[in-house]
């Protein structure tokens, strides 16, 4: 009686723990540079992991993204020593990201998981804001 309990219990607990872990699915992966040159470049994603973030003792210049289909979907003149970069942007899959300190390049990978666009578009659906009707009231005489 008691392995039945114990049974039991173990099913209910695995049960609970799968919807737990759903609940807890990326929205964005990355791989991170591991090269000894690449050190002086910091990149992560933050909490919620929708935006990468950059930071460097030297001036970051140039950043670019190239997606799975060879294309540019950034391209941007950074100037800076940080710098926050939003992935909602970016479309679903493999994107090589390219940060340009002169004279280095440091290259590396951020997988978007979800296509975060879209997340945006159904949290901000195709409501219209409405006037209240007017009403009048007829006296009775």
């Amino acid at each position: 009686m008691k392995n039945f309990i114990r049974i039991c219990l173990l099913v209910v607990l695995i049960f609970l723990l799968s919807f737990s872990l759903k609940a807890q699915s990326y929205l964005a992966k990355l791989e991170k540079n591991k090269n000894i040159e690449a050190k002086e470049l910091v990149h992560y994603l933050n909490e919620t992991r929708d935006t990468l973030i950059l930071e460097s003792e030297k001036k970051i210049n140039y950043l670019y993204t190239i997606n799975k289909n060879y294309g540019r979907e950034y391209d941007l003149y950074v100037n800076a020593k940080s710098f926050k970069l939003p992935l909602k942007k970016l479309s679903k899959g493999k994107h090589v990201m390219v940060a340009v300190q002169s004279p280095k390049r440091i290259v590396f990978v951020v997988h978007i998981l979800e296509d975060l666009d879209q997340e945006e578009k159904f949290t901000q659906g195709n409501s219209k804001a409405v006037e209240p009707i007017k009403v009048e009231v007829a006296e009775n005489n």
